[in-house]
């Protein structure tokens, strides 16, 4: 007997989590479609050494952000170990939930570590392009290499996205992407960009999955997620510009069912792992992302979540919330008792630290840790200082830094983005002091640029550099992301640099390489 959808809706309140849905109802089988269902691709994520997600949402090309109606949908998918499909060693069915946009994630487990697969999903007569992903090693092993490309900040009105064709030609082991997948407004007047006003922002969930689905039909960002597993975490665009823990910068009262719609929306379009998933509508109103990935004993990523939990920023605008620059007249700014991650993710960080026996170990976070003072300073109450990153937070970052000191933690690089902007930067915990036995270099910084959106002049950035002899290299006039090699022994950076973000045929560059030597703090140029 096939069940009707009032079944169905039964069915739905007795169960506990969206995942179980998929998985217990059978949904029906499609003889054939009309348009082709997969027109955002598929995505793999969140590797470990037996597992991987597999995702997709079924979208038609035709009408993207639309969906394919009302009724739920079985699909089926495949995992196997050559790109032909001869040996499938994993396989399965789904069913596509329309409370979940259509939207499937797999978690294909029971796989050997360290090693390429390649997967498909089918519905009807329609298959999907076919995606390659990899597991971590064993946890034991000790790798001799990773690649990982690192990327953020990717506004739709801003430029082609020629950089994740690039990271797609470049084949990495894996791909970090630190927030801005989205932005929650556009579209602009591109023949004049620089009169460009904020307009058509999304907020409820029927926007919010419209701007996932735009953004997500280019072919470029498409390949990238063919090419390898994605690890992901969120920024403030993916929701609303500068929004911080329960507030927004227009102090919307009704802001919390705003950020659940944004949630929700994330978890439909990521390749990313739920320890639960909720049900669809406000209970995704708060989602932890925030979690570790082991690469073996070669590396540990600890992704963060700097926007859910933290503190409003200090000394905002008057009759808003939100960022803003400052100077010593924001007592705010320094106040002990404010924090980035919350206290929760603070604890679960530094229980990291002390338990990892990974050889270098990464902090995967949305912005700029190092001090960007805007102003030269002279004395330490001197500096101003923008609120929206660390440097808005500022005990909170020497807790942190403090924390790695304390557990001795073993070769750290903290990995960035959000400010549209090249840095190479030394981290220690007093930033006013120079280096000594006392206040030594702690960690490196890494921060990318941005896939495409715009940034500050850079006459600008190289002033930040007089101010701020921490930053050792920064650069804003161009969009591209970072490649890192790693070995046990070393690891190289390189910042490639698009020629031009407009052209989407754009050739692109490395615009300057750093090494950091295990065992050694800080970042070192290379020539």
């Amino acid at each position: 007997m096939h069940s009707t959808r009032r079944d169905f809706l039964i069915h739905l309140a007795q169960l506990s989590t969206a995942t179980a849905l998929s998985l217990s109802f059978p949904g029906p089988a499609l003889s054939r479609t009309t348009a082709y269902p997969f027109g955002l691709g598929v995505a793999s994520g969140s590797p470990l050494p037996d597992r991987v997600i597999l995702w997709t949402r079924l979208v038609p090309e035709s009408i993207v952000g639309d969906g394919i109606g009302r009724e739920p949908v079985r699909v089926k998918w495949e995992l196997a170990e050559d790109e032909k499909f001869r040996k499938v060693v994993s396989s399965g069915e789904v069913t596509a939930l329309p409370e979940l946009a259509h939207s499937v994630h797999v978690d294909a487990m029971r796989l050997q570590a360290d090693r390429w697969y390649w997967y498909r999903f089918m519905t009807a007569d329609a298959v999907s392009p076919v995606g390659r992903t990899r597991t971590a090693p064993a946890r034991e092993a000790l790798p001799s290499s990773l690649k990982l490309a690192v990327a953020s900040c990717q506004h739709w009105e801003f430029g082609h996205y020629a950089a994740h064709r690039h990271i797609a030609a470049a084949a990495p082991d894996l791909v970090a992407f630190l927030g801005d997948y989205i932005y929650e407004w556009g579209p602009y007047d591109l023949q004049h960009p620089a009169s460009a006003r904020r307009s058509d922002e999304s907020f409820n969930l029927h926007d919010y999955r419209n701007r996932y689905a735009q953004y997500k039909s280019d072919k470029n960002l498409q390949a990238a997620h063919l090419a390898a597993p994605w690890i992901v975490t969120w920024d403030d665009h993916e929701v609303a510009n500068d929004y911080a823990g329960d507030q927004d910068e227009r102090l919307d009262a009704n802001f919390h069912e705003r950020r659940a719609a944004a949630y929700q929306a994330f978890y439909e379009h990521m390749p990313v792992r739920l320890a639960t998933v909720p049900a669809p509508g406000k209970a995704f109103a708060h989602m932890r992302i925030y979690e570790r990935y082991d690469w073996g004993q070669l590396a540990r990523f600890n992704m963060l979540d700097d926007r859910q939990y933290r503190a409003p920023q200090a000394c905002p605008r008057p009759g808003g919330g939100g960022s803003n620059s400052v100077g010593s007249d924001c007592g705010k700014r320094v106040d002990a008792g404010r924090s980035m991650l919350g206290a929760e993710q603070e604890a679960w960080l530094a229980q990291g630290f002390a338990e990892s026996k990974a050889k270098w170990n990464f902090l995967m976070q949305q912005t700029l840790m190092a001090q960007s003072s805007q102003t030269p300073i002279a004395k330490p109450a001197d500096g101003r200082f923008w609120t929206d990153g660390w440097d808005g937070y500022p005990v909170a970052r020497e807790r942190l830094l403090a924390d790695m000191a304390k557990h001795r933690l073993s070769n750290p690089v903290v990995l960035s983005g959000d400010v549209h902007t090249f840095y190479a930067a030394d981290l220690r915990r007093d930033f006013s002091r120079p280096v000594s036995q006392e206040n030594p270099v702690l960690a490196a910084e890494f921060c990318s640029t941005s896939i495409t959106s715009s940034s500050r002049p850079q006459v600008r950035t190289e002033q930040y550099l007089t101010y701020n002899p921490h930053l050792k290299y920064g650069r804003s006039d161009r969009r591209g992301f970072i490649m890192l090699d790693l070995t046990p022994a070393r690891l190289q950076a390189a910042f490639m640099g698009l020629d031009d973000v407009w052209a989407a045929d754009s050739n692109i560059r490395t615009l300057a390489s750093f090494r950091v030597d295990a065992g050694r703090a800080g970042v070192a140029r290379i020539d």
